[in-house]
C-alpha cells in the first residue's frame, strides 16, 4: 500500500512542478517528452507517467510504449531505493540484482536531471 501510495504522489508532484517551478519546465522542453514507469518485478505494483512540455499523465500498469522502466525486485527493495533515489543507490540495486533498468540508461539520466527540481 505504501508503494502504490509514493507512486500516486509522485505523480500529483510531477504535475505540480510543471505548473509551479520554470527549471522544471524548460528542461523537460528540451527532453520534448519522456514516458516511464515503476514497477516491481512481479508487476503487482505498477505505475506510468508520459510526460511532455504540455502535460503530465499519470496512470496505473505498464504500457509496452515506455522510453525506460524501473523495475524492483520487491515493494520493500522499492521503497527503500525510491526514499532516497540517489545515483549509488540505483547502482547498488542493480548490482545486487534487486533493480533492474528496462530501456536506455541516457534515459535513466534525463529522469534524474529532472527529478532534481521536484
Amino acid at each position: 500500500m505504501k508503494l502504490r501510495l509514493m507512486l500516486w504522489v509522485l505523480g500529483v508532484l510531477l504535475k505540480r512542478a510543471l505548473r509551479r517551478k520554470p527549471r522544471f519546465r524548460d528542461t523537460l522542453s528540451e527532453l520534448r517528452r519522456l514516458d516511464w514507469g515503476i514497477a516491481t518485478e512481479d508487476l503487482r505494483i505498477a505505475r506510468h507517467y508520459r510526460m511532455s512540455p504540455n502535460g503530465i499523465e499519470s496512470g496505473a500498469g505498464l504500457p509496452v510504449d515506455l522510453d525506460l522502466e524501473l523495475r524492483f525486485e520487491d515493494q520493500a527493495t522499492a521503497l527503500k531505493v525510491l526514499r532516497k533515489p540517489t545515483q549509488q543507490a540505483f547502482l547498488d540495486g542493480m548490482m545486487a540484482g534487486s533493480v533492474r533498468l528496462v530501456g536506455d540508461s541516457g534515459d535513466l539520466q534525463k529522469l534524474q536531471k529532472l527529478l532534481k527540481y521536484l
